[in-house]
């Protein structure tokens, strides 16, 4: 494991760069910063306490490795009942799939399922379908001039494709698709107290919806997933009531995550094609390109740029202690545009090896990932051969996040 060292540590100018990354500058452009935490090394002191952990290599082995824990509820009651731990959208999600170590994680992921050849092929025709209607409006709206496309299609796509297979009334996803926007604050680096608040309501909402939606439909199955959740976890529970909030963690978890990061990379790959003409051009004559043009975005500016983990036990990273319970924020978006791992990290190249982790790793891998994938390539091969080259109109505004990034505009017309 090596020695430990004393790393070169200035909380002040520490506590300045999370500053300007917090401000809508550092939001809307976060890599210059990242670069200078870089600069102090690949593991560093985080001024609140814990590491933040910028080097690839090292994220990739913390993800990879079971020492290193999710943030689960032990660990957040541990925390003292005044942390934003304890507040009630964390306390809520201290039980979904994300949050949960094993055995608990293992049972959980079993129960869950996954998105096996046939489901995604059953969804690919909701995506293709739904793809089809949301580019008929935007081409109609680019018609009379600008489009805000994050409103149209990317924020769109994503709640009706998970919407259409939970089995949801159509009139909800509206109502559902906000109170996400809402709830992921709890999931941030540094939540303020009004987004701590903002997400303890929305997911109270949450919880009265999907809890009222389990008691459906167990009193009548479809052929859907919650339906066959309920099957599961009743030969799985014996306790009815157990077993059912339990299928209400997993419709919980499957919406959030389906949600807010898969429309953030959809908006964010189609501002990365939109301000480059000549990628447009390229994928147009070479549409096979597609995928390593997603794989490379999620690799640019993934929508995920923090991930936590606590140590299982005392050790070293890259010679910097750190202590058993302690957290390391392990900075998704810097270790992308490591040069040890990528050479011109910060050039868009879609021709490049692909790696990054901005669907994590190890056995948190994201459940989502073949979804998020085929959301993602399906939009993108019809937008190339549906839609002449679009033009961005402004500079997007982002929402006041660190960890899940998101635009609030994609303004585009007819180039």
């Amino acid at each position: 494991m090596g020695v430990a060292t004393t790393p070169t540590y200035d909380r002040r100018s520490a506590v300045s760069l999370f500053s300007r990354l917090r401000t809508p500058r550092g939001q809307a452009d976060p890599y210059p910063i990242y670069a200078e935490l870089r600069e102090r090394g690949g593991v560093s002191p985080a001024p609140w306490g814990g590491s933040i952990v910028t080097s690839f290599d090292v994220c990739d082995q913390i993800l990879r490795s079971r020492d290193w824990l999710e943030p689960d509820k032990e660990w957040r009651a541990r925390q003292g009942p005044g942390t934003r731990w304890n507040a009630p959208s964390s306390r809520e999600m201290s039980s979904t799939l994300p949050a949960l170590n094993p055995p608990d994680h293992t049972r959980v992921r079993r129960a869950a399922g996954t998105f096996d050849r046939n489901t995604v092929q059953q969804i690919g025709r909701t995506v293709s379908r739904v793809t089809t209607e949301l580019l008929d409006s935007l081409a109609e709206r680019l018609r009379d001039g600008e489009a805000n496309f994050s409103a149209l299609v990317s924020d769109e796509l994503p709640i009706a494709t998970i919407g259409d297979w939970l089995g949801l009334p159509s009139e909800d996803w509206p109502r559902l698709r906000q109170l996400t926007h809402d709830q992921v604050f709890t999931q941030e680096l540094l939540p303020s107290a009004s987004q701590l608040a903002l997400s303890d309501a929305a997911t109270a909402e949450l919880r009265s919806y999907f809890m009222d939606l389990v008691r459906r439909r167990r009193a009548n199955p479809g052929e859907d997933p919650v339906s066959r959740w309920i099957q599961t976890w009743d030969t799985l529970e014996q306790d009815r009531d157990k077993a059912d909030e339990a299928v209400y963690f997993l419709a919980l978890f499957v919406m959030l995550a389906a949600l807010e990061t898969t429309s953030t990379l959809l908006s964010i790959m189609t501002l990365l094609l939109v301000e480059r003409p000549a990628q447009w051009e390229l994928l147009t004559a070479h549409p096979e390109l597609v995928p390593a043009f997603v794989e490379e975005t999620l690799r640019y500016d993934p929508p995920t740029h923090v991930i936590s983990r606590v140590a299982s036990q005392d050790c070293l990273l890259e010679g910097v202690e750190v202590r058993r319970d302690e957290m390391v924020h392990l900075l998704v978006g810097a270790a992308h545009r490591d040069p040890a791992r990528h050479s011109d990290p910060d050039e868009f190249n879609p021709l490049r090896q692909p790696g990054h982790i901005a669907f994590s790793g190890g056995i948190h891998y994201c459940l989502g990932a073949p979804l998020a994938r085929l959301e993602a390539q399906t939009l993108l091969h019809q937008l190339i051969l549906r839609l002449p080259r679009l033009t961005l109109v402004r500079r997007p505004t982002w929402a006041p996040r660190v960890a899940f990034r998101r635009l609030l505009n994609l303004d585009v017309a007819l180039a």
